[in-house]
């Protein structure tokens, strides 16, 4: 198969779909790898390095596209990418659709076949592809939190861990997944007050187990999140719905009724927010104050530590492009279930029933569009 892996034209997007050692992993086993002139730069990785791996390098995005059979990429085309996608066309990436009803009308529209690295599933329903990511966010988000919380950056000019004499910040983190079980152990790690609310009890034991009476732990209730949301000077978003718009957990009430220059950092922007004063934002332009609360909503959290993102993304994503490369997609995603999972359009249909619903879309399941 002809594999082709563009440039990331994202607002700061550094990573890349595929590192020079994936690379030489494709290569030897007979498929041939296109890469944009200059996209592994943002990790350090040079053109020369991928062409000592076995790759080609086109000169621009146009080139990678035309060569390709299957295009790997890290984040969803933007505006410019769309005209460069041609019908059949395989493409392997982060879409987080639910929340993009235009995205999903451009994939329907260029006929391409778009597998979701996020609702790709594992054993016990977990995310593989995901799950890197979301270490690595969980672990970006304190840091960037506590960062807010400085006077310069519009916060209310409070230390994290506190001094001897003087209390330490209040930390809520909501949802105890992947994003929030990073999130607080760098809490801790910093001494903040940290609690975490969930909606699953044997979740919440786990986390218990592992971190210690030190945790307070709370069962997800509307009461429960408005009461600690309150009380929060960094409150961290960290629920998901698999493929599905994230449920706004946190409304402007409560927003309203925190202190001002609390912060908030919302992980999952990318499925829509879990505050209802969210909105996407930019690591150019990454806050904005909205009920005198600092809000973090960057889409591409990950993007700002390129190498640590992509190649602990490559680690998880290398056995499924070999499989999609080696067996051909239909196949491949006959054969694993998993797989089959992240299938979100195919030639001109929705294939997801999460994103179906949150756009009221007509969806066909993926056994039947394969067929």
């Amino acid at each position: 198969m002809h594999i082709g892996v563009p440039r990331e034209i994202k607002n700061h997007e550094y990573r890349v779909g595929l590192t020079p050692a994936s690379v030489r992993e494709l290569v030897a086993q007979g498929h041939e790898v296109m890469v944009e002139s200059g996209a592994g730069a943002g990790i350090g990785m040079d053109d020369a390095d991928y062409r000592r791996c076995g790759a080609s390098i086109g000169s621009v995005a146009a080139e990678v596209y035309a060569a390709a059979e299957m295009i790997v990429k890290v984040k969803e085309p933007q505006a410019a990418e769309f005209p460069l996608l041609k019908p059949g066309q395989l493409l392997f990436t982060y879409l987080h659709l639910a929340p993009d009803p235009a995205q999903t009308q451009q994939l329907l529209a260029a006929d391409v076949v778009a597998i979701a690295y996020e609702t790709v599933t594992g054993p016990d329903q977990t995310l593989p592809l995901l799950a890197p990511m979301s270490e690595v966010a969980g672990r970006m988000a304190v840091p960037v939190g506590a960062h807010c919380l400085e006077r310069e950056a519009g916060g209310a000019g409070i230390l994290l861990g506190g001094v001897p004499g003087v209390r330490s910040a209040n930390v809520l983190v909501i949802g105890g997944g992947v994003v929030g079980a990073n999130a607080v152990r760098v809490a801790m790690g910093m001494e903040a007050q940290v609690t975490v609310i969930d909606r699953s009890l044997p979740r919440l034991q786990v986390l218990d187990f592992q971190f210690g009476g030190r945790l307070n732990t709370i069962f997800s209730t509307m009461h429960a999140i408005e009461e600690y949301v309150a009380d929060a000077d960094l409150v961290i978003g960290a629920v998901l719905l698999p493929g599905g718009a994230a449920p706004k957990l946190v409304t402007r009430t409560m927003v309203r009724g925190m202190r001002p220059g609390s912060v908030l950092v919302d992980v999952a922007i990318d499925q829509g927010g879990c505050f209802e004063t969210s909105r996407p934002t930019t690591h150019a332009e990454p806050t904005f104050v909205d009920e005198r609360v600092v809000h973090y909503c960057v889409t591409n959290m990950p993007g700002a530590v390129p190498r640590t993102s992509t190649f602990a993304l490559n680690n998880a994503t290398l056995p499924y492009v070999l499989a999609l490369a080696g067996k051909g997609y239909r196949r491949a995603l006959l054969e694993d279930g998993g797989l089959q999972a992240g299938l979100n359009v195919h030639r001109g249909v929705v294939t997801c029933e999460a994103v179906a619903q949150a756009q009221r879309l007509r969806w066909l399941p993926a056994e039947q569009a394969l067929a």
